[in-house]
């Protein structure tokens, strides 16, 4: 029996995913383990592989490729060696004669005989009026199946005309994906107009924001509409859209934000700069130092270490570490997992590992799952502080500025002032699950940790 391959769901909130590219082909040998094709699911490029040997089997109108499709829709068949698939047309075998009342045979059946009541070469009689027969055969309708409303149960008129209605609404119905439906009722659009403009196509949820959308109330003046480009919103684009605003909306977001004098920590990644040299391993970035000593922060304050379940706070006993990266395609968080048993050297490896996949579109599902806190960092782009928005479903999150020479005091009383490497941070988090002094001094831990790195370097 034929095998279904259908669109996985690779994540607890996967709804619908896009196949980006078949890597079998239709009628190739597939064994357990190859890799049939590449699903884009919310943010991660995942390759499906097979757990099954067969031959691959696409069905010849299909149209995925490149396509968003609801989780569970079927994409192709694994079938064995010789056996037919399902799409494949088997020709109907020939009717057999019927005889006739006067003895003698013809080569094709009454139309008032359904071929499903032909049965070697003899037939049931048929309870149902001369007249349905007729109407059937004028509507199309098989009604070997049709219960009949007449007395002893005999079909008649009314029974076929009532099974030609329903057929009729099944073949109208609108063809709409299961989220576009559960859209179209959050946003109150009209599932049957809407099909209405768009006869014969799928109605996707990209159609129904659309048709959400109030009209424009003021017409765009020719000359200026020739300067503008419009292009439609792209997947990931619309999955950070509708994770922010979540994260906004769920959330009762708090930032705090501090000065720190992160000489030390320059001096310690220098320091790893110049062993790296004979060294093939990578040389930790400043944010594989504060995924370190953040991780550690963190044990001693778990608060800013868990999540909301229902009615539940959940506190994780590992710190698995998110890092935003900027790729061409939009905002990716990777997550190094357990960093607290990982060497600087470990996590740098891991993190090189998961930025080069993040930019080159490759990184999978498990990378970017599971992450207890995130770290995001903008410093390189020249900004001091800002307000980052939190991960859901994460506590917390720590936005890094850039590292500037500054020239400070350091000693009030001596009025003694000196050139220090300064850097801004800011911690938003959710005050439905930390207040205010739990997380400044979690912040100020942060703090000290990077002021005197030998506090977490030893531990």
């Amino acid at each position: 029996m034929a095998i279904e391959i259908v669109m996985p769901k690779l994540g607890w909130t996967m709804e619908e995913g896009t196949l980006v590219e078949w890597m079998k082909q239709d009628g190739e040998t597939v064994h357990a383990g190859d890799i049939m094709f590449t699903v884009e699911s919310d943010k991660a490029l995942q390759e499906v592989e097979s757990f099954e040997d067969g031959i691959f089997r696409i069905p010849p109108d299909s149209d995925v490729l490149g396509k968003t499709v609801p989780v569970g829709t079927v994409l192709a068949y694994i079938t064995k060696v010789g056996e037919a698939s399902p799409f494949e047309q088997i020709p109907p075998p020939q009717p057999s004669p019927i005889a006739t009342e006067e003895g003698a045979s013809q080569g094709t059946p009454n139309y008032s005989m359904p071929p499903s009541l032909v049965q070697n070469g003899a037939h049931e009689l048929p309870n149902i009026s001369p007249r349905a027969r007729r109407v059937a055969h004028e509507l199309g309708v098989e009604w070997a199946n049709v219960k009949g409303s007449g007395r002893t149960g005999r079909i008649v008129e009314r029974d076929i005309r009532a099974a030609a209605s329903v057929v009729s609404a099944s073949a109208t119905a609108p063809q709409i994906s299961p989220v576009a439906r559960r859209a179209a009722e959050e946003l109150g659009v009209d599932v049957s107009a809407l099909a209405a403009q768009m006869p014969g196509q799928r109605i996707t949820r990209e159609h129904v924001e659309r048709a959400a959308q109030p009209p424009a109330a003021v017409s765009i003046p020719a000359a200026t509409a020739q300067n503008e480009t419009r292009t439609p919103i792209p997947r990931l684009r619309q999955v950070i859209a509708e994770r922010m605003s979540a994260s906004s909306q769920t959330t009762a977001p708090v930032t705090l934000t501090t000065e720190v004098d992160a000489t030390e920590l320059v001096k310690l990644r220098q320091g790893l700069k110049a062993t790296g040299q004979s060294d093939t391993r990578p040389v930790p970035s400043y944010n594989d130092l504060l995924a370190k000593l953040v991780g550690e922060a963190l044990t001693q304050h778990p608060q800013l270490n868990a999540r909301i379940e229902g009615d539940s706070i959940v506190t994780s006993n590992t710190v698995n570490m998110g890092f935003a990266v900027d790729t061409e395609r939009g905002l990716f968080v990777p997550v190094v997992r357990d960093i607290r048993n990982k060497s600087i050297r470990q996590i740098a490896a891991e993190g090189v590992r998961l930025v080069a996949n993040a930019r080159e579109g490759s990184l999978k599902s498990d990378d970017m799952n599971g992450g207890t806190f995130t770290i995001t960092n903008l410093g390189m782009y020249e900004i001091d502080a800002f307000t980052p928005i939190i991960n859901l479903p994460q506590c917390a999150i720590l936005g890094v500025g850039r590292i500037v020479p500054k020239q400070v005091v350091v000693d009030v009383e001596a009025e003694k002032v000196a050139i220090r490497h300064m850097m801004f941070l800011s911690l938003t988090f959710d005050h439905r699950l930390v207040d205010g002094a739990p997380a400044a001094r979690f912040l100020q831990q942060v703090k000290r940790f990077i002021e005197q790195p030998y506090l977490w370097l030893i531990n």
